[in-house]
C-alpha cells in the first residue's frame, strides 16, 4: 500500500464511515475505478483504527461520563450504605440516564457482533455483488427519506430506554451488508422511532463505538510489526482526520437540516452503479 492509496482511502472512509453513504460499497467502488488492487489487511486495520479514533476522540467526554457513572451505579448497588454524596451522585446519574445507557449499548451491540460472527463470509463475497450494492444503496436511501419525513423527531437521548436502544442495535447488524451503511441504518431506526435528528446521529456514532473496536481488535491481532509501515500510520491518520470532520459535520448538519441530501447522494449513486454494470 503506496502513501497515495493510503492517504485516498483513508479519507473515504472516514467521510463515508460517519456520513449515512455506506463506507464498505465506498471502499469497494473507489478501488475498482482507480483500477487499485485489495491493499490487504494492513489496509483494513489502519482504515478501522482511523475512525475508532475519530469516534473516540470526539466522544471522550461521553464514554467517560458513561463508564465512570456505571461504576458508580454499580458499587451503590453492592454497597448501599455509602455516604450521602455517593448516593445523591448516584441519583443524579440515574436521571441523566448515564449508567443504563452503558449498559444499553452493550446489549445493543450483540446483534451486530453475531451477524459479523455468522455471516461474515457472506458479506466479503455475495453481499459485495455490485448490482446488490446499488439495490441497498438506493433501497436504504428511500427507507432514509421516509424516517426523516415521517418520525415524530420530539425525543432526545435522555429517552433511550432498553427496547429503542435493541431496535437500533438490530437495524445496525444490517450494516454488515455493503451498501447499507452502519450510520444509515442506525440514523434511520432512531428517526422511526421519533427522535431528533441530531439525537439519532449522537447515538448512532455512540453506538458504533464497540463494533469498530472489536472489528480493530480481532484485525490487529494477525498484524505483523513489519505492517505498520509509514503508509499505514498515514492511513491512519488520514482516515482519523476525516472522520472527526465527518461526525462534527453531520451532527452540525442535522440540527437545522434533514437528511435529503444524503437520500439524493445514495440514490445517484446507486443509479450510476447500476449503469455501469
Amino acid at each position: 500500500m503506496g502513501y497515495f492509496q493510503s492517504i485516498v482511502l483513508g479519507i473515504v472512509q472516514g467521510l463515508t464511515e460517519f456520513l449515512p453513504i455506506s463506507s464498505s460499497a465506498h471502499l469497494v467502488i473507489v478501488p475498482r475505478l482507480l483500477n487499485w488492487s485489495y491493499q490487504g489487511l494492513a489496509y483494513d486495520v489502519a482504515l478501522h483504527w482511523g475512525t475508532l479514533i475519530a469516534v473516540v476522540v470526539y466522544f471522550w467526554k461521553d464514554w467517560l461520563n458513561l463508564i465512570t457513572n456505571a461504576i458508580k451505579d454499580h458499587r451503590s448497588r453492592i454497597s448501599p450504605g455509602s455516604s450521602l454524596r455517593g448516593a445523591a451522585a448516584t441519583k443524579q446519574s440515574h436521571e441523566k440516564g448515564e449508567p443504563k445507557l452503558f449498559w444499553y449499548i452493550a446489549m445493543a451491540t450483540i446483534p451486530a457482533g453475531l451477524a459479523g460472527i455468522f455471516l461474515e463470509d457472506q458479506a466479503e463475497t455475495l453481499f459485495r455483488e455490485p448490482r446488490m450494492m446499488a439495490l441497498t444503496l438506493i433501497g436504504l436511501g428511500f427507507l432514509l427519506g421516509l424516517s426523516d419525513r415521517v418520525g415524530a423527531k420530539s425525543k432526545n437521548e435522555d429517552s433511550l430506554g432498553l427496547w429503542p436502544c435493541l431496535a437500533i442495535g438490530c437495524a445496525q447488524a444490517l450494516a454488515i451488508i455493503p451498501g447499507v451503511s452502519r450510520s444509515g441504518i442506525t440514523i434511520t431506526a432512531a428517526l422511526f422511532l421519533g427522535f431528533r435528528r441530531e439525537a439519532a446521529a449522537r447515538f448512532s456514532f455512540l453506538l458504533s463505538t464497540p463494533i469498530v473496536l472489536a472489528a480493530g481488535l480481532l484485525k490487529f491481532k494477525d498484524l505483523s510489526l513489519a505492517d505498520m509501515n509509514g503508509p499505514f500510520l498515514i492511513g491512519v491518520l488520514a482516515a482519523a482526520l476525516s472522520g472527526f470532520w465527518a461526525i462534527q459535520f453531520l451532527i452540525g448538519y442535522l440540527k437545522t437540516k434533514s437528511a435529503g441530501i444524503f437520500v439524493f447522494y445514495r440514490v445517484c449513486l446507486g443509479l450510476l452503479i447500476l449503469f455501469w454494470h
